[in-house]
């Protein structure tokens, strides 16, 4: 960040054979997107085409970066990507789907006018095709952190309460915890 220049070479690094340099790279990228989202916003179409990387790995960071990148995002190139970027709910991958899942709220927060659209798919979080069933308790419980993140603005809070309220019996212990910690806190406002 102190230095630019150096931005050219990460980006270059990404595509290197070598995995410490690729990994490395992608991950300096993800930590510029959390700290100055401004110096790599003009490089969103890099981001979302790793999304269609075969390596999960870079696609894991580029949806991180890409939700970083939102709190910046005057242009509104992630309303244009929201289908997309929801679609790899869908993947039937865990990790994958968390990543959505984990950054979620903090899209809401940066982009107010898709709040509408972001709980609509975590309340979809129950159906999502996973490995197990286990794999998808623990969904239920990001998408409960998610929620948590902006309760405060929920425009479809009866729905949302609805879906944390059944967690209650959640056989996963913490996903249930989240449950209960989510619902002391709606009714403490």
């Amino acid at each position: 960040m102190e230095n630019p220049n150096m931005l050219e070479e990460l980006f270059k690094g990404v595509s290197s054979a070598n995995p410490r340099i690729k990994f490395g790279s992608a991950k300096s990228l993800r930590t510029v997107s959390e700290k100055n989202p401004q110096m790599l916003y003009s490089k969103m179409d890099f981001f979302v085409n790793l999304l269609e990387s075969k390596n999960s790995i870079l696609k894991w960071n580029a949806l991180d970066i890409i939700a970083n990148l939102t709190a910046v995002d005057k242009q509104n190139a992630f309303n244009r990507l929201f289908k997309k970027f929801y679609g790899y709910l869908y993947e039937g991958s865990l990790i994958t789907a968390s990543h959505v899942v984990d950054n979620s709220g903090k899209i809401a927060l940066s982009k107010p006018e898709l709040q509408g659209k972001i709980t609509e798919e975590l309340l979809k979080v129950e159906k999502v095709p996973l490995p197990t069933s286990e794999c998808r308790n623990i969904l239920i419980g990001k998408a409960i952190n998610a929620f948590n993140v902006y309760c405060d603005e929920v425009d479809d809070k009866d729905r949302v309460i609805a879906f944390v309220k059944r967690q209650l019996n959640n056989p996963r212990k913490a996903t249930k915890s989240k449950a209960e910690k989510f619902l002391r806190k709606i009714n403490a406002h």
